[in-house]
């Protein structure tokens, strides 16, 4: 019997992207499961049978005190252990939007130096005070090890958030691009996120943490250009590869 890729799509507590990042994984081909924040927490075991790792976007806890600040919380208190031996047994994790936010409240994004503990970063504030939900187009970085942006160097995804900028201190922007983690840039900067970073990765590259969705994209109609700019070939949106690589890497070093 064939062995399957299996994803976690992390649900609950205000986070709203659960049925779109399934959709995109089982699209993907990835055996996909919605799993609320409580199940897992009181079945720790149950990351044992996984292979990826879904935080998805939304607004946990309403972003009260920062956004995804109480989800890292919760997630350090209960679950952390878990998480680091998910880490350390190769396999994957994506952070879109509040997923992005609460990897970096952890600790988890960016660690430079390998440390998945210790905060380095934050996202914060758009320089625009408001939330923006917009179209974006993205220069990929195609040096970074990152899994899931392999074989693509630009692509549009839409964003919707209200605390995207990416903040960290000179030093630790400065390893992000000499260790190539700088994954994703935005083309015209929508938040005044520094040096334009939209998505960062681990030093392994298993690890990514996005602003803008790539889940969101899973359908070619999910473009607005979509009358004009189809194509007949396929129907599947340009977000669907971020998932695609992901199964691939699995099937390749983890089955």
């Amino acid at each position: 019997m064939e062995k399957k890729v299996k994803a976690i799509v992390l649900t609950g507590y205000g986070l709203n992207c659960d049925y779109e990042t399934d959709y995109a994984f089982r699209v993907a081909g990835i055996d996909s499961y919605r799993i609320h924040i409580n199940d897992l927490i009181s079945n720790k075991s149950l990351l044992r049978n996984f292979h990826i790792i879904a935080f998805i976007g939304g607004f946990s806890w309403a972003d009260h005190h920062g956004a995804g600040v109480l989800l890292a919380a919760k997630l350090k208190n209960h679950i952390f252990d878990e998480l680091t031996k998910f880490i350390e047994d190769g396999k994957l994790i994506i952070g879109i939007c509040n997923g992005f936010q609460t990897l970096v409240n952890l600790g988890i994004l960016p660690a430079v130096d390998g440390n998945y503990s210790s905060r380095e970063g934050a996202l914060i504030s758009n320089d625009s005070g408001n939330f923006i939900d917009k179209w974006v187009r993205l220069k990929i970085n195609t040096r970074s090890p990152c899994v899931f942006t392999k074989g693509i160097d630009s692509i549009e995804l839409p964003i919707r958030h209200g605390e995207g900028k990416f903040f960290a201190k000179k030093e630790v922007i400065d390893k992000l691009f000499k260790n190539n983690q700088v994954v994703l840039q935005y083309e015209q900067n929508p938040n005044g996120s520094l040096r334009d970073i939209a998505g960062i990765c681990d030093p392994t590259g298993r690890i990514l943490g996005l602003m803008p969705h790539p889940e969101a994209y899973n359908h070619f109609t999910n473009h607005p250009d979509w009358p004009r700019t189809k194509k007949l070939s396929s129907e599947k949106g340009e977000g669907i590869i971020f998932f695609k690589n992901a199964a691939e890497y699995v099937k390749e070093n983890l089955l």
